[in-house]
């Protein structure tokens, strides 16, 4: 996913952007002493860098994202522009787009969350190691680390928040195929469609077989449509009632139902039930309702003569 869709599924605006701000208490006071700190982080950058991939290179889990010597240039170089990014003295739009690129590249390299924020604690260790060796005037060392540190935070949560998203994203793609295989509407004729259920339906599936039934109907200008549930294990009045109104539905599109698959029990449940499924052609067998089906648009089946 690109890293500027994320702006838009996270409504990452100047507002959200404040309120992050303010619960990560990253102040303006902050972004100003760090803007102060640029030459020291100038003047250690090479040695944190350094420091920081000799850790995930000596990891077998880190290791395995650093395929070449040309790999490993590349991302020093970014994590370089990441680093001065923190001492640049602003937390704006720009800034918080420029983050979410970060989190993408790793969340799109497969680079898990626990290596991903063990990296960070090792990256906030090096920072304040320095800056204890660095920064001699009482207190300016704890200062600058708590200023970095709150900026860190607020940047891990921003790359938590691709990862997340990014799943999200996946789920719900699955979801759709998974949409799609539980309701494989099938062609049998030119406009003529079967729908072959096969599960349980309760009212969540209900509500995705009347969406597909209805864009295929749609679609296909279908005349008719061929419901066959031989394949439900249990038709009672909330499924029937499901059925009925996609029949109902579909009737509005100028298309007829007809339901297959009727076993002797479901047919005794639905007369014990007193449904009225007068609504719909009813038929025992598929086969039965194929051949109905193509009779409503003028074609038969014919024996072949030999």
């Amino acid at each position: 996913m690109d890293h500027r869709k994320y702006m838009t599924i996270l409504k990452l605006d100047e507002a959200a952007i404040a309120s992050r701000r303010a619960f990560f208490a990253v102040s303006d006071e902050d972004l100003a002493r760090l803007a102060s700190l640029r030459p020291l982080a100038e003047k250690i950058i090479d040695a944190i860098v350094e420091d920081f991939y000799a850790l995930l290179l000596s990891h077998p889990d880190t290791r395995k994202f650093f395929a070449d010597e040309a790999t490993i240039r590349r991302v020093k170089r970014t994590q370089r522009e990441y680093f001065m990014g923190l001492f640049a003295g602003r937390c704006d739009l720009a800034y918080v787009e420029d983050r979410l690129r970060v989190g993408a590249m790793h969340e799109r390299i497969g680079l898990a969350p626990t290596w991903y924020l063990g990296a960070y604690r090792q990256y906030l260790e090096l920072i304040r190691q320095h800056f204890d060796a660095q920064l001699t005037e009482q207190g300016a060392a704890r200062d600058g680390f708590l200023s970095v540190q709150r900026l860190v935070f607020f940047d891990v949560a921003l790359a938590i928040d691709t990862y997340i998203a990014a799943n999200l994203e996946a789920l719900g793609r699955h979801q759709a195929a998974v949409r799609e295989l539980s309701t494989p509407v099938i062609r049998v004729h030119d406009r003529v469609l079967l729908l072959p259920l096969v599960g349980t339906v309760d009212s969540h599936r209900a509500q995705q077989i009347m969406e597909s039934v209805l864009t295929h109907v749609v679609e296909a200008q279908a005349r008719c449509i061929i419901i066959d549930i031989a394949g439900v294990p249990v038709v009672d009045t909330r499924v029937a009632d499901h059925l009925l109104k996609t029949a109902a539905a579909v009737r509005l599109l100028g298309a007829q139902v007809v339901l297959t698959g009727i076993t002797a029990q479901v047919a005794r449940t639905m007369v014990q039930l007193g449904l009225d499924v007068s609504s719909m052609h009813t038929v025992s067998r598929l086969s039965e309702g194929i051949e109905l089906a193509l009779g409503m648009i003028g074609k038969a089946i014919t024996a072949k003569s030999k």
